[in-house]
Protein backbone atom coordinates (compact mmCIF):
# COMPACT_ATOMS: atom_id res chain seq x y z
CA UNK A 1 0.00 0.00 0.00
CA UNK A 2 1.41 3.36 -1.16
CA UNK A 3 1.83 5.58 1.36
CA UNK A 4 0.69 8.57 -0.47
CA UNK A 5 -2.56 7.48 -0.11
CA UNK A 6 -2.45 8.66 3.47
CA UNK A 7 -3.02 12.54 3.85
CA UNK A 8 -2.15 14.69 7.02
CA UNK A 9 -4.86 16.41 8.53
CA UNK A 10 -3.49 19.45 10.83
CA UNK A 11 -6.52 20.27 12.87
CA UNK A 12 -4.29 19.80 15.59
CA UNK A 13 -2.09 22.19 14.56
CA UNK A 14 -4.42 24.82 15.42
CA UNK A 15 -6.59 23.36 18.49
CA UNK A 16 -6.03 20.95 21.00
CA UNK A 17 -8.48 18.73 19.52
CA UNK A 18 -9.53 14.94 19.32
CA UNK A 19 -10.81 13.32 22.69
CA UNK A 20 -7.44 10.88 23.16
CA UNK A 21 -5.87 14.18 22.63
CA UNK A 22 -2.46 14.30 25.34
CA UNK A 23 -0.44 17.12 24.45
CA UNK A 24 -2.87 19.89 23.48
CA UNK A 25 -1.91 22.46 20.37
CA UNK A 26 1.01 20.87 18.22
CA UNK A 27 4.09 23.27 19.04
CA UNK A 28 5.88 25.20 15.44
CA UNK A 29 9.26 22.94 16.03
CA UNK A 30 6.85 19.66 16.54
CA UNK A 31 5.27 21.03 13.07
CA UNK A 32 8.37 20.97 11.44
CA UNK A 33 8.74 17.60 12.79
CA UNK A 34 5.58 16.15 11.37
CA UNK A 35 5.44 17.70 7.87
CA UNK A 36 9.39 16.33 7.24
CA UNK A 37 8.28 12.98 7.93
CA UNK A 38 5.19 13.43 6.12
CA UNK A 39 7.77 14.23 2.81
CA UNK A 40 9.73 11.72 3.57
CA UNK A 41 7.28 9.69 3.46
CA UNK A 42 5.80 10.77 0.11
CA UNK A 43 2.76 12.08 1.69
CA UNK A 44 1.10 14.78 -1.09
CA UNK A 45 -2.12 16.40 0.66
CA UNK A 46 -2.66 18.44 3.45
CA UNK A 47 -6.26 19.61 5.01
CA UNK A 48 -6.56 22.07 6.71
CA UNK A 49 -9.93 24.27 7.31
CA UNK A 50 -10.35 28.08 8.33
CA UNK A 51 -11.98 26.88 11.39
CA UNK A 52 -9.30 24.60 12.61
CA UNK A 53 -7.50 27.84 15.13
CA UNK A 54 -4.23 29.03 14.01
CA UNK A 55 -3.41 25.60 11.74
CA UNK A 56 -3.30 27.83 8.64
CA UNK A 57 -1.38 30.55 9.93
CA UNK A 58 0.95 27.43 11.37
CA UNK A 59 1.21 26.01 8.20
CA UNK A 60 1.78 29.42 5.97
CA UNK A 61 4.91 30.17 9.62
CA UNK A 62 6.37 26.74 8.85
CA UNK A 63 5.94 25.82 5.35
CA UNK A 64 4.75 23.54 2.99
CA UNK A 65 6.62 23.39 -0.22
CA UNK A 66 6.11 20.13 -2.01
CA UNK A 67 2.52 19.66 -0.28
CA UNK A 68 -1.20 20.13 -1.99
CA UNK A 69 -2.87 21.92 0.37
CA UNK A 70 -7.06 21.49 0.65
CA UNK A 71 -8.41 23.79 2.89
CA UNK A 72 -12.63 24.24 3.87
CA UNK A 73 -14.85 27.38 4.17
CA UNK A 74 -16.96 28.15 7.16
CA UNK A 75 -21.01 28.15 7.07
CA UNK A 76 -21.77 30.97 4.88
CA UNK A 77 -22.97 33.87 7.33
CA UNK A 78 -27.13 34.37 7.46
CA UNK A 79 -26.65 37.98 6.67
CA UNK A 80 -23.70 37.65 4.14
CA UNK A 81 -25.53 39.89 0.97
CA UNK A 82 -22.87 39.58 -1.75
CA UNK A 83 -21.87 35.96 -1.60
CA UNK A 84 -19.19 36.54 -4.50
CA UNK A 85 -17.65 38.97 -2.35
CA UNK A 86 -17.63 36.69 1.04
CA UNK A 87 -15.58 33.73 -0.66
CA UNK A 88 -13.28 35.90 -2.43
CA UNK A 89 -11.95 37.17 0.56
CA UNK A 90 -12.19 34.30 2.88
CA UNK A 91 -9.81 32.53 -0.08
CA UNK A 92 -7.58 35.46 0.01
CA UNK A 93 -7.04 35.39 3.87
CA UNK A 94 -6.25 31.45 3.85
CA UNK A 95 -3.70 32.49 0.95
CA UNK A 96 -2.05 34.87 3.39
CA UNK A 97 -2.23 32.84 6.18
CA UNK A 98 -0.65 30.08 4.43
CA UNK A 99 1.75 32.08 1.74
CA UNK A 100 0.29 30.38 -0.72
CA UNK A 101 -0.27 31.99 -4.39
CA UNK A 102 -2.90 28.78 -4.86
CA UNK A 103 -4.71 26.13 -3.24
CA UNK A 104 -5.39 22.51 -4.01
CA UNK A 105 -8.71 22.42 -2.60
CA UNK A 106 -11.61 24.04 -1.66
CA UNK A 107 -14.76 22.37 0.47
CA UNK A 108 -17.81 23.38 1.89
CA UNK A 109 -17.72 22.77 5.59
CA UNK A 110 -21.55 23.20 5.13
CA UNK A 111 -22.89 21.86 2.01
CA UNK A 112 -26.10 22.20 2.81
CA UNK A 113 -25.68 26.20 2.03
CA UNK A 114 -25.59 25.12 -1.50
CA UNK A 115 -29.34 24.67 -0.91
CA UNK A 116 -30.43 28.27 0.20
CA UNK A 117 -31.23 31.59 -1.45
CA UNK A 118 -27.42 31.69 -2.11
CA UNK A 119 -26.56 28.26 -3.43
CA UNK A 120 -26.28 29.42 -6.53
CA UNK A 121 -24.22 32.57 -5.94
CA UNK A 122 -22.04 30.29 -4.07
CA UNK A 123 -21.22 27.44 -6.39
CA UNK A 124 -20.77 30.10 -9.25
CA UNK A 125 -17.94 32.23 -6.83
CA UNK A 126 -16.47 28.23 -6.25
CA UNK A 127 -16.01 28.21 -10.20
CA UNK A 128 -14.84 31.61 -10.13
CA UNK A 129 -11.80 30.77 -8.39
CA UNK A 130 -10.89 27.86 -10.60
CA UNK A 131 -11.26 29.95 -13.82
CA UNK A 132 -8.51 31.87 -11.98
CA UNK A 133 -6.52 29.24 -11.19
CA UNK A 134 -6.77 30.14 -7.42
CA UNK A 135 -7.99 27.04 -6.73
CA UNK A 136 -7.82 23.72 -8.66
CA UNK A 137 -10.71 21.86 -7.24
CA UNK A 138 -13.69 22.74 -5.48
CA UNK A 139 -16.09 19.84 -3.19
CA UNK A 140 -17.75 19.52 0.51
CA UNK A 141 -16.49 18.15 3.73
CA UNK A 142 -19.86 16.13 5.13
CA UNK A 143 -20.37 14.40 7.93
CA UNK A 144 -23.11 11.29 5.96
CA UNK A 145 -24.06 10.72 2.63
CA UNK A 146 -27.84 11.80 2.90
CA UNK A 147 -25.88 15.29 2.80
CA UNK A 148 -24.94 14.49 -0.96
CA UNK A 149 -28.64 13.23 -1.96
CA UNK A 150 -29.87 16.85 -0.38
CA UNK A 151 -27.14 18.45 -2.39
CA UNK A 152 -28.47 16.41 -5.55
CA UNK A 153 -26.26 17.32 -8.53
CA UNK A 154 -22.87 16.62 -8.23
CA UNK A 155 -21.57 17.43 -11.39
CA UNK A 156 -19.50 20.13 -10.37
CA UNK A 157 -18.03 18.64 -7.32
CA UNK A 158 -14.28 17.71 -7.70
CA UNK A 159 -13.87 16.37 -4.13
CA UNK A 160 -15.88 14.97 -1.06
CA UNK A 161 -14.17 14.61 2.30
CA UNK A 162 -16.44 12.21 4.38
CA UNK A 163 -16.05 10.08 7.52
CA UNK A 164 -15.24 6.23 6.84
CA UNK A 165 -14.18 4.21 9.29
CA UNK A 166 -15.06 0.86 10.64
CA UNK A 167 -18.10 1.46 12.85
CA UNK A 168 -19.27 4.24 9.95
CA UNK A 169 -19.17 2.49 6.57
CA UNK A 170 -22.24 4.70 5.55
CA UNK A 171 -20.31 6.04 2.37
CA UNK A 172 -19.70 2.85 1.08
CA UNK A 173 -22.87 0.97 2.53
CA UNK A 174 -25.16 3.49 0.65
CA UNK A 175 -23.80 3.32 -2.57
CA UNK A 176 -21.84 6.92 -2.44
CA UNK A 177 -18.73 5.83 -2.79
CA UNK A 178 -18.98 4.03 -6.35
CA UNK A 179 -21.75 6.69 -7.02
CA UNK A 180 -18.93 9.63 -6.66
CA UNK A 181 -16.16 7.26 -8.37
CA UNK A 182 -17.98 6.90 -11.06
CA UNK A 183 -18.51 10.08 -11.36
CA UNK A 184 -15.07 11.13 -11.43
CA UNK A 185 -15.18 12.74 -8.03
CA UNK A 186 -12.07 12.69 -5.97
CA UNK A 187 -12.76 11.22 -2.63
CA UNK A 188 -11.01 11.74 0.85
CA UNK A 189 -12.05 10.26 4.24
CA UNK A 190 -11.50 10.99 7.62
CA UNK A 191 -12.29 9.83 11.26
CA UNK A 192 -9.96 6.62 10.36
CA UNK A 193 -9.81 5.96 14.53
CA UNK A 194 -13.31 7.96 14.81
CA UNK A 195 -11.23 10.62 16.92
CA UNK A 196 -8.85 8.05 18.80
CA UNK A 197 -11.92 6.68 20.45
CA UNK A 198 -11.00 3.13 18.28
CA UNK A 199 -7.43 3.06 19.62
CA UNK A 200 -7.78 3.46 23.61
CA UNK A 201 -7.12 0.69 25.90
CA UNK A 202 -10.56 -0.88 26.64
CA UNK A 203 -10.30 -0.06 30.22
CA UNK A 204 -9.56 4.04 29.24
CA UNK A 205 -12.46 4.41 27.24
CA UNK A 206 -14.86 6.72 28.81
CA UNK A 207 -17.90 5.85 30.77
CA UNK A 208 -20.50 7.98 28.50
CA UNK A 209 -19.14 5.07 25.40
CA UNK A 210 -20.43 2.64 28.50
CA UNK A 211 -24.10 1.79 26.15
CA UNK A 212 -22.08 0.33 23.37
CA UNK A 213 -19.86 -2.03 25.95
CA UNK A 214 -20.41 -5.35 24.14
CA UNK A 215 -19.04 -3.36 20.61
CA UNK A 216 -15.31 -2.30 22.90
CA UNK A 217 -15.49 -6.21 24.40
CA UNK A 218 -15.54 -7.55 20.92
CA UNK A 219 -13.54 -5.45 19.25
CA UNK A 220 -10.82 -5.70 21.77
CA UNK A 221 -11.20 -9.49 22.17
CA UNK A 222 -11.16 -9.41 18.09
CA UNK A 223 -7.35 -7.31 18.51
CA UNK A 224 -6.18 -9.98 20.93
CA UNK A 225 -7.23 -13.15 19.29
CA UNK A 226 -6.00 -12.13 16.14
CA UNK A 227 -2.66 -10.33 16.98
CA UNK A 228 -3.75 -7.25 15.02
CA UNK A 229 -2.70 -3.88 16.30
CA UNK A 230 -5.67 -1.01 16.33
CA UNK A 231 -4.14 1.11 14.26
CA UNK A 232 -3.36 -1.76 11.52
CA UNK A 233 -7.50 -3.06 11.95
CA UNK A 234 -8.35 0.96 11.67
CA UNK A 235 -6.31 1.87 8.74
CA UNK A 236 -6.38 -1.93 6.41
CA UNK A 237 -10.34 -0.89 5.78
CA UNK A 238 -10.35 2.87 4.08
CA UNK A 239 -6.68 1.71 3.01
CA UNK A 240 -8.21 -1.39 1.36
CA UNK A 241 -10.77 0.44 -0.99
CA UNK A 242 -10.06 1.27 -4.59
CA UNK A 243 -12.40 4.12 -4.59
CA UNK A 244 -10.86 6.07 -1.47
CA UNK A 245 -7.83 8.28 -2.95
CA UNK A 246 -7.14 9.59 0.34
CA UNK A 247 -7.26 8.70 4.09
CA UNK A 248 -6.82 12.11 6.07
CA UNK A 249 -5.26 10.83 9.90
CA UNK A 250 -4.43 13.84 12.46
CA UNK A 251 -1.65 13.49 14.32
CA UNK A 252 -0.59 14.85 17.94
CA UNK A 253 2.94 14.66 17.53
CA UNK A 254 5.62 13.14 15.03
CA UNK A 255 6.14 9.50 16.81
CA UNK A 256 1.86 9.36 16.11
CA UNK A 257 2.75 10.00 12.60
CA UNK A 258 5.43 7.23 12.56
CA UNK A 259 3.54 4.96 14.11
CA UNK A 260 0.51 5.69 11.68
CA UNK A 261 2.72 5.05 8.54
CA UNK A 262 4.35 1.88 9.98
CA UNK A 263 0.91 0.65 10.23
CA UNK A 264 -0.11 1.45 6.74
CA UNK A 265 2.69 -0.74 5.65
CA UNK A 266 1.62 -3.41 7.53
CA UNK A 267 -2.55 -3.23 6.26
CA UNK A 268 -4.18 -6.46 5.90
CA UNK A 269 -7.47 -6.40 3.35
CA UNK A 270 -8.11 -9.60 4.24
CA UNK A 271 -9.09 -8.43 7.80
CA UNK A 272 -12.90 -8.58 8.60
CA UNK A 273 -14.29 -5.94 10.88
CA UNK A 274 -17.87 -5.82 10.16
CA UNK A 275 -19.13 -6.83 13.29
CA UNK A 276 -17.78 -3.17 14.50
CA UNK A 277 -20.36 -1.55 11.89
CA UNK A 278 -22.81 0.55 13.38
CA UNK A 279 -25.94 3.12 12.39
CA UNK A 280 -26.10 5.15 15.45
CA UNK A 281 -25.50 8.33 15.17
CA UNK A 282 -24.81 9.02 18.63
CA UNK A 283 -21.86 6.76 18.61
CA UNK A 284 -20.43 7.43 14.69
CA UNK A 285 -21.02 11.55 14.37
CA UNK A 286 -18.56 12.93 17.55
CA UNK A 287 -20.38 16.27 17.29
CA UNK A 288 -23.07 13.72 19.44
CA UNK A 289 -20.68 12.87 21.96
CA UNK A 290 -21.28 15.83 24.31
CA UNK A 291 -24.60 14.80 24.94
CA UNK A 292 -24.12 11.63 26.09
Amino acid sequence: MPKSKIALGTVQFGLPYGITNQYGQISPAEAVKILSLAKNAEIDVIDTAIEYGDSEQMLGNVGFEGFNVVTKLPALPIDRVNIAQWVTQQIARSRQRLKASNLYGVLLHRPADLLGDGGKALARSLETLKEAQVVQKVGVSIYGPDELAQVGDISNIDVVQAPLNVVDRRLQISGWLHRLKDSGVEIHTRSAFLQGLLLMDRRDIPPKFGRWSRRWDEWHQFLSQTGTSALVACLSYPLSLPEVDRVVVGVDSSQQLEDILSAAEGVDHSIDTSFMVSSDKRLINPSHWSAL
